[in-house]
């Protein structure tokens, strides 16, 4: 038996199948040589050029990144402007609307306090007016009767003089 499975295995090896499968295992151990051989150039070619593409890469980062920036402050200086104006309107109402308020207030005290028989601030300086008006009047009243005054006064006061006198020896 082993010399006939012998004999079977030399008739395979001589047969032109085997060679076809001799040749065609060689041809696929050469395709897997080459097929290694260029991935080890490929890595070489990429570690060479690798530091060359790393820092055109990083160039367009930085250029890419400046783009965004200017845009982004662009769009946020844009939308300040609108926050501002908006700040602004809303500022003009609020105020239009205190101002109203407030002089809704002035009314109603300045009838309550009416009401209350109390002058307002146009009554008190309308009767300031008239007192400096009355106050000149007096003034130049009194110039033109001041020399009878002097001499009324002079004659009274020369009596109660010595009554001065005695009164302050009276009381030291």
């Amino acid at each position: 038996m082993v010399k006939k499975l012998k004999q079977m295995a030399d008739k395979k090896a001589a047969s032109p199948a085997s060679l076809l499968d001799s040749q065609f295992a060689a041809t696929v151990k050469d395709s897997a040589q080459q097929i290694w051989l260029a991935g080890l150039g490929a890595f070489s070619k990429a570690q060479e050029e690798g530091g060359k593409v790393f820092e055109a890469l990083v160039k367009e980062g930085v250029t890419l990144q400046k783009k965004t920036q200017s845009v982004a402050e662009g769009k946020l200086n844009e939308m300040a402007n609108k926050m501002t104006g908006m700040a602004g309107e809303v500022s003009s109402k609020a105020g239009q609307h205190w101002d109203k308020l407030e002089s809704i207030f002035e009314e109603r005290t300045a009838k309550a306090l009416a009401k209350l028989g109390v002058p307002s601030a146009k009554d008190v300086a309308a009767l300031h007016k008239r007192i400096d008006e009355l106050s000149a009047q007096l003034g130049k009243a009194g110039k033109a009767s001041a020399p009878r005054a002097a001499t009324a006064k002079t004659a009274a006061k020369t009596p109660a003089k010595p009554a001065a006198k005695k009164a302050a020896r009276k009381t030291a």
